[in-house]
């Protein structure tokens, strides 16, 4: 049976606990307990902006995630520093690129870009960026980031830049370039994901109560609407001529309510495995670092040893 990976979406958000997760010392913490742990992965989410009507709902701050990637980065040696996800349109594609190789580089390759459209108006309002054109946007700045991060000069042509024999050097240790995962749920994304991406990188909404309207995705609750969306995959595949699929990285599949079980977990990551899922995200929490850290060694341990 292929290999299934655990990656931890990382505690950097609440500000609320900000003496506890939001120093140097808590960074080198918890990358150095993430790596022991046996984690593939640390991911951190993306809201420069966000509007207090969202976060008064129930939204959420976070921080930088190029600065709190390179700082994790530079406490490991072979954890993955993975956006998750990276809203493309909020940023000039080749600021993106740039971060990206530089991360890339000085980390020994070890970063995976996931990428989506994005869902609050409020934040593209404020960043100045037109919300109703995010999937053309993210498209063409997929293209742009490909080109710059060929470690050649490079031209390209998007709406409002031009780059006519550029370079972004040195590039990317990884090539032809850093994997890139597509974020969302939508037949839109899982084309997109076909089409420019190296993997899909969908979430169960019955895990994280995302409202379905608000983030204008798909609802997939768990693995029979993901067995239909990877037949739909395997569908643009053909269309496309695309012999293999994308990887599949399924974020968080346990609640952070849920009661400890590692066996029920176990059974469950494996029926993902089954369907073709590479990696899946663990959500925990804790009221301090030291908690926090106590729950990530204990899935280590009872869950993922047993990968």
């Amino acid at each position: 049976m292929s290999e299934i990976k655990i990656n931890a979406p990382l505690p950097f958000d609440d500000i609320d606990t900000a003496d506890e997760f939001l120093t140097v010392a808590a960074v080198q913490e918890i990358g150095t307990v993430l790596e022991k742990a046996g984690f593939s992965a640390g991911s951190v989410t993306d809201h420069p902006c966000p509007t207090g009507r969202w976060l008064d709902a129930g939204g959420h701050h976070a921080q930088d995630p190029f600065v709190m990637l390179s700082m994790i980065g530079a406490v490991t040696t072979s954890l993955r520093l993975q956006t998750g996800i990276l809203v493309l349109p909020y940023r000039n594609p080749f600021l993106v690129a740039r971060a990206v190789a530089t991360l890339d580089r000085i980390t020994d390759g070890r970063v995976t870009l996931s990428v989506g459209t994005g869902y609050l108006k409020g934040e593209y309002r404020a960043l100045g960026v037109d919300f109703g054109r995010r999937n053309e946007l993210t498209d063409e700045y997929l293209d742009a980031i490909t080109a710059a991060l060929s470690g050649r000069e490079f031209a390209f042509e998007g709406e409002g830049f031009r780059a006519y024999g550029n370079r972004i050097l040195p590039g990317p240790v990884q090539q032809p370039r850093p994997p890139i995962l597509v974020g969302g749920n939508s037949k839109k994304a899982i084309r997109r994901a076909v089409e420019r991406g190296d993997g899909w990188n969908p979430f169960l909404t019955s895990v994280s109560g995302a409202d379905l309207v608000t983030t204008r995705t798909a609802g997939i609750t768990g693995e029979d609407d993901l067995r239909r969306a990877i037949s739909y995959m395997r569908e643009v595949c053909e269309k496309h001529g695309r012999g293999t699929l994308p990887e599949i990285v399924l974020g968080g599949i346990i609640k952070p309510s849920e009661p400890w079980d590692p066996q029920k977990w176990v059974d469950r990551i494996g029926r993902y495995r089954e369907l073709g899922v590479s990696a899946v995200g663990v959500n925990f929490t804790g009221r301090t670092r030291a908690e926090w850290c106590d729950t990530a060694e204990r899935f280590g341990t009872e869950l993922i040893s047993q990968f």
